[in-house]
């Protein structure tokens, strides 16, 4: 599989990495036993990059990675993410006392000395107004508790700040076919500064599998269930953002550009590729067989430019007045 450079980490990353929000929480049930398929799916396939966060399961995902990779000879770059645990989750909670905590108990669960990369998980925007956050970073790097540090935002904006800290290596965000805005101003402000741009919910949540309709249930656990109006966290994390029913029309708009030879979801996944400050993007899936098809994205041919034309005009008649201008 293709591998790109993650900012100046040093890290050549494969280009679809695994992410497991879906190992830990928010997504139905999930077994220990499920959760572990995916993530030796993702590493016999070749993934190099392992995403996951210590609220997902209140650490679940990320015992069970140490899990996985105590008994393999793999190793991966795992990025973890902090800052969610905060009740309330203000920005005045961002200390350098809570940040050590956060990073020393996510050290106990990965079971390492060093986290490869820490990322702060969606704080507030006022936390990238504080330069004392990015500091406490700095020295938690000096002081060997993690080698890397950067940020997940969830708007463009936020990412934009966060990158005139010189510390911050990476910046994780959401882009997809239905969440295009990124890919303007940010992208290039990232490339030309170095920064790594790892692509979250890249397929909106299941809506850009095309295997999603109306009568589709969700458990009552499952945040497309619970959160499509934003009420548990950002609503943008739930279908990117997209009223489901119009995501579904969208969806249907979509299908006719989509090769006969690949899946919708190998189709968003190149698309996403197809932009080169991208270095890696990480779908979820507990399902062996969606993560490996989702691998075998990265060796497909680019879209043409016909069909990068057609996933323009669906997001601008079908989402465009919905997201863009909110993240």
């Amino acid at each position: 599989m293709e591998r790109r450079a993650l900012g100046t980490t040093g890290a050549d990353v494969t280009a679809v990495g695994l992410g497991t929000w879906e190992v830990g929480s928010d997504w139905g049930e999930v077994s220990e036993a499920e959760g572990r398929r995916a993530i030796e799916a993702a590493l016999d396939a070749g993934v190099n990059f392992v995403d996951t966060a210590d609220v997902y399961g209140d650490g679940r995902s990320e015992r069970l990675v140490a899990s996985v990779l105590e008994e393999r000879e793999e190793e991966p770059m795992v990025a973890t993410k902090a800052g969610r645990r905060l009740d309330p989750h203000e920005a005045a909670g961002y200390t350098a006392e809570n940040l050590e905590r956060f990073v020393d108990r996510s050290r106990e669960n990965l079971d390492v000395e060093t986290l490869d990369l820490l990322q702060l998980h969606c704080p507030p925007t006022d936390v990238y107004y504080r330069p004392e956050v990015f500091d406490a970073l700095a020295d938690l790097r000096e002081a060997g508790r993690i080698a890397h540090y950067g940020v997940s935002v969830e708007r463009v904006e936020e990412g934009l700040k966060a990158i005139e800290y010189p510390g911050v290596e990476t910046v994780q965000i959401i882009f997809n076919p239905f969440r295009q805005r990124p890919a303007d101003l940010f992208f290039r402000e990232a490339k030309r500064r170095d920064v790594g741009v790892i692509v979250r919910v890249p397929l909106a949540s299941g809506l850009l599998t095309g295997e999603l309709s109306a009568d589709t249930e969700f458990p009552e656990d499952d945040h497309r269930n619970f959160n499509r109006e934003g009420e548990a966290f950002d609503r943008g994390e739930t279908f990117a953002g997209v009223p489901y029913e119009r995501g579904l029309e969208a969806v249907e708009a979509l299908r006719p550009h989509v090769p006969d030879d690949a899946t919708m979801a190998q189709f968003a996944l190149g698309w996403i590729l197809s932009f080169d400050a991208v270095s890696t993007v990480i779908p979820g899936s507990t399902n062996p067989d969606h993560v490996r098809e989702n691998v075998a994205a990265a060796d497909r041919p680019a879209p043409t430019d016909a069909q990068m034309a057609g996933v323009r005009d669906v997001y601008e008649e079908y989402v465009f007045d919905a997201v863009h201008h909110r993240w």
